[in-house]
């Protein structure tokens, strides 16, 4: 990744379980807002880039432009959700770099929350899942990772009260946040007292399910200058994909254990960033369930093997620890756009403007996504050196 492309522009829209804004619209307004943020105009905006699976059904380019009255000269999408939203700079800096564009606006967003399918209307997409799969009890997001976390706990001996503290921070950091989709205090006693929904993840294990959207804006380093905002500069991209389908990836992975594409994708990011983990200020994690947090985490190398439960049950992942992971409260307490929200968070963090969960003097943030068998790492700085 050269360094010289940087995010100027950000908006979201307020953390919701049903908006009465429909998706399309919510999506037009966030990227206004951002370009405002910028200090750019539409009529700016040469470029688009989103993921691959979701938007070009339900936002496609083409609509966005149109409603922008813009011609566009670049436009691009890469895998879906998750990985699709973090490595959208990737693409955008092909762009930026080779003067194909010179504003490129990345946006993704979902009405999950009013569709009564809620995110199964995109999980059904895999015939083999309905076929070989659901009959047999595999019929939702929550029992394959209650799997996860029960190989989890054989392997490393995972306690109860280790899983509840990657929520209870979720949890603390939302309500911190003061504007989050789930708000309702929660401790080690109301998590024990909370639904279980597949053992042993229970209801506050679980990501939200929201309607939203949100948009970025990106432009060459130079010109990120002359922006309204400080610029926080792309350090490093990586992407990566492991040798499966996103059918079998839940069932089927060979390291049954590990996130495909995940180390990979990081150590890409690293490398091109030119900077270690240890310099770290904060890490914005895919976390559609609590488990899958603590497995991220060991996977990126942020952590060893086995230890992500004690890292979280002893305050290293919170505000004042080590590594503060998902300062918002991520997907579990803060709303499942399924990570457009954690660019936005890490952008405002470096930016010095996150408000109550501002952490002090931020200098690097990482940013993850996770749509198996394909994971993105994003790493962002707020100088450009």
């Amino acid at each position: 990744m050269r360094r010289d492309i940087a995010i100027v522009g950000i908006a979201e829209t307020p953390p919701a379980r049903r908006s009465r804004v429909p998706l399309k619209d919510a999506v037009i307004n966030c990227v206004l807002a951002a370009l405002e943020d910028a200090g750019l105009n539409a009529s700016d905006v040469d470029g688009i880039v989103t993921d691959a699976g979701i938007m070009p059904v339900s936002v496609p380019a083409d609509y966005v432009a149109g409603q922008l009255g813009v011609e566009l000269k670049f436009s691009a999408c890469l895998s879906y959700g998750g990985a699709g939203v973090v490595c959208a700079p990737m693409l955008a800096e092909e762009a930026l770099t080779s003067g194909r564009a010179n504003v490129v606006v990345s946006y993704f967003g979902v009405d999950w929350g009013t569709d009564p399918a809620g995110p199964y209307s995109f999980h059904k997409r895999y015939p083999s899942k309905a076929l070989y799969e659901m009959p047999h009890g595999f019929s939702a997001q929550p029992i394959y990772f209650a799997h996860f976390a029960r190989r989890y706990i054989h392997e490393y001996g995972l306690t109860e009260e280790q899983l509840a503290s990657v929520a209870i921070q979720h949890r603390r950091n939302a309500i911190l946040k003061g504007n989050a989709q789930e708000m309702t205090p929660l401790d080690l006693e109301g998590y024990r007292k909370s639904r279980m929904i597949s053992d042993p993840l229970r209801v506050p294990d679980c990501c939200l399910i929201s309607d939203g959207a949100g948009a970025i804006v990106m432009v060459s380093a130079e010109r990120a200058k002359n922006c309204r905002k400080p610029p926080v500069y792309v350090k490093g991209v990586g992407f990566a994909a492991g040798p499966t389908t996103g059918d079998a990836a839940f069932t089927q992975n060979a390291d049954y254990l590990a996130m495909p594409g995940a180390h990979r994708a990081a150590d890409t990011a690293f490398t091109k960033a030119g900077i270690g983990r240890d310099v770290l200020d904060f890490a914005q994690i895919y976390d559609c369930f609590s488990i899958s947090c603590l497995m991220e985490i060991e996977d990126l190398g942020l952590v060893q093997r086995g230890e992500a439960g004690t890292f979280f049950e002893s305050g290293e992942a919170s505000l004042s620890g080590r590594l503060p992971i998902n300062t918002h409260g991520g997907l579990l307490s803060y709303s499942y756009l399924l990570g457009i929200e954690h660019v936005v968070e890490a952008v405002r963090q470096l930016r010095g403007e996150a408000g109550a969960t501002q952490l002090a003097n931020p200098e690097f943030g990482l940013v993850s996504g996770y749509s198996s068998p394909d994971y993105g790492i994003l790493i962002l700085g707020n100088q450009n050196s």
